[in-house]
């Protein structure tokens, strides 16, 4: 079970339950996957960030494959978005609010798991981005798109800024419930901001996108 304080393992639940859900909506707009294709993306999504950073910092077998109700949130997510996929995009922006959630949590939590195995700053930044990423990543890349953290949307960039703000108060010691939820915060707050106002990350000077 997790050791996590109970309002930060309520959000990180929370999360991954929304990346299932929009992970597996994002497989059905794009393809025409069967009932398999689209639980899986959408586990994928909510999982498979987590257990890539587990792998590459030795915590094996990852979180996910511990605690069972990790496995049955995302799980869940991927079923309900293959039921009422056709209803559910009425609900575009809750469910774009609880992706933002998984996302700050997700970049949070993997920047201190990273730190507690023992890796420097940057690594472990690294790793809060690729916790909160890597599953979109992933799913993107096996329905044939380039992932959308790459092309569009303030994403990455507020999951970078939470996990370096996690890794500032480790390093100053005053990490705790409260800085973890601030971090959290700021990159939720980024991304929503992104999302109302239509932001994207820079992109080269004179590109197509930018023309646009």
């Amino acid at each position: 079970m997790s050791t996590q304080p109970p309002l930060l393992l309520a959000l990180d639940l929370v999360g991954t339950f929304a990346f299932g859900l929009n992970g597996a909506l994002t497989a059905i707009r794009a393809t025409r996957l069967d009932v398999v294709g689209v639980v899986t993306l959408g586990m994928m999504t909510a999982l498979g960030g987590g257990v890539i950073r587990d792998i590459l910092i030795g915590s094996v077998p990852p979180a996910t494959f511990q605690d069972w109700y990790y496995f049955a949130l995302a799980l869940a997510g991927a079923l309900i978005a293959f039921a009422l996929g056709h209803w559910l995009h009425r609900l575009e922006m809750p469910i774009t609010v609880l992706d933002a959630v998984g996302l700050s949590v997700f970049a949070v939590i993997g920047a201190s798991k990273a730190i507690e195995y023992g890796l420097g700053a940057g690594p472990a930044v690294l790793l809060g981005v690729i916790t909160a990423v890597g599953g979109g990543t992933i799913r993107d890349l096996m329905i044939g798109q380039v992932p959308t953290v790459l092309r569009s949307e303030l994403y990455a960039i507020p999951a970078m800024v939470a996990a370096t703000l996690t890794v500032a108060a480790l390093g100053l010691e005053i990490y705790g419930l409260g800085a973890a939820l601030a971090a959290a915060a700021v990159c939720f707050v980024i991304r929503m901001l992104g999302v109302r106002f239509g932001l994207n990350a820079p992109r080269p000077p004179g590109s197509a996108a930018q023309r646009r």
